[in-house]
């Protein structure tokens, strides 16, 4: 199983292809191909669209598609695709991480400044009683039942049964 993995690990590497200079960057509505080197830019209907290094064009579902540079002996393919709107904006994955790490870090700091705040101020030992008092006397209201008093009804008895 290792042998495997570590196969099909080395083949991915292996199978890597790499993309020179060129790329496709999505912003707002506008898609912008950017060619490794100076060439003529092709739409998918092999229309010459441009002349350059970058193509910048606006972005709707009409236009997604197969888009090309050349020059004299190479050529340059790109396939865009995507989805786009007027107010969205990329979230990279350091930004992410720096608000993760603010959050966490503002709440060790409220949870610092609630336990200073929230300290007794007196000493933790046991709460000191008034000197010459004893314990509170039992209500007169409420005498201990008498087993020659009470009554004999049929409720007034507890049967266990187990």
């Amino acid at each position: 199983m290792g042998v495997r993995a570590a196969s099909a690990i080395l083949f991915l590497f292996i199978a890597t292809v790499n993309a020179d200079d060129g790329g496709v960057t999505f912003w707002r509505n506008t898609v912008t191909l950017t060619c490794p080197y100076t060439g003529i830019w092709f739409d998918k209907d092999d229309k010459n669209i441009s002349q350059g290094l970058t193509y910048e064009f606006e972005y709707t579902n009409a236009k997604k598609g197969q888009y090309r540079c050349e020059d004299d002996s190479d050529r340059y393919q790109f396939y865009v695709q995507g989805k786009v709107c007027e107010n969205c904006f990329e979230m990279d994955a350091s930004l992410l991480l720096v608000a993760i790490t603010a959050d966490v870090v503002m709440t060790g700091l409220v949870m610092v400044i609630i336990f200073k705040f929230t300290k007794k101020r007196s000493s933790a030992g046991p709460p000191h009683a008034s000197k010459g008092q004893g314990p509170p006397v039992p209500s007169p209201d409420y005498a201990p039942l008498n087993p020659r008093t009470r009554s004999q009804e049929t409720y007034s008895v507890v049967n266990r049964t187990g």
